[in-house]
């Protein structure tokens, strides 16, 4: 990003995931995009592809996020959608299995989003959550993702009232079933009947372009028929 471009700035986490992808797609019509994740390769592939300027993090070691935040840089828009869904119940999972998902989940993103902070209050920004429906009912033999989904929430609801007085916008938006590799292999059914990454992507753009006199906080994107009751 050059001093003279006039786009707004957005930080995208797990960029070269499948809803990741498609929100530094959509974005890029717009803003000027850095996109965050862990492959090298995938993110070249994605920076040639979109225009957006790539950086390497691991979410694994929040202590290093710091450093791919620079402190005077523009940052108008975060958008959380980096996660990890491996589905362990407490009988199977192991403290590193916690430690692993909490980590990348819930503690990279309040990292993240604590050194983004004087970027976000001076552009009155907003922050995007990509949470779950996990995140607010129980998930059965999926203990970990669960509870990490349903601290997310937590993190953005406390961030919001404590951000208020700034003027920065906390959004949780929580998808149901989505055909992305973390549902497992993508059969012909659930690709009927499970939410497209394209349909998140404008979902976030829905929270994004809100007119600047609105607070969008919680936003369910369920499947069209709910996949338990089929």
């Amino acid at each position: 990003m050059t001093s003279t471009d006039p786009r707004p700035v957005a930080l995208v986490t797990g960029a070269t995931g499948g809803m990741g992808v498609e929100i530094v797609r959509d974005l890029v019509r717009t803003h000027h995009v850095i996109a965050l994740g862990r492959d090298a390769d995938a993110l070249a592939s994605l920076a040639a592809e979109t225009g957006a300027e790539t950086r390497v993090a691991d979410l694994l070691s929040p202590e290093t996020l710091e450093q791919v935040v620079t402190p005077s840089e523009r940052i108008d828009v975060l958008v959380h959608t980096a996660a990890i869904g491996e589905h362990l119940s407490v009988e199977k999972a192991s403290v590193a299995d916690w430690q692993r998902q909490l980590t990348t989940n819930v503690i990279a993103a309040a990292e993240l989003t604590r050194a983004a902070l004087p970027s976000l209050r001076a552009a009155e920004g907003t922050i995007v959550f990509i949470g779950s429906g996990a995140g607010t009912r129980p998930v059965p033999g999926s203990a970990i993702y669960a509870a990490s989904k349903h601290a997310l929430k937590a993190l953005a609801d406390t961030l919001r009232i404590d951000e208020e007085k700034h003027r920065v916008r906390v959004v949780t938006v929580a998808p149901g079933q989505t055909a992305t590799k973390m549902s497992g292999e993508l059969t012909e059914e659930k690709l009927a009947r499970y939410i497209k990454p394209t349909s998140v992507a404008a979902t976030v753009r829905f929270v994004i372009d809100s007119p600047a006199d609105v607070h969008l906080t919680d936003i369910a994107v369920r499947p069209r028929q709910e996949i338990a009751r089929l």
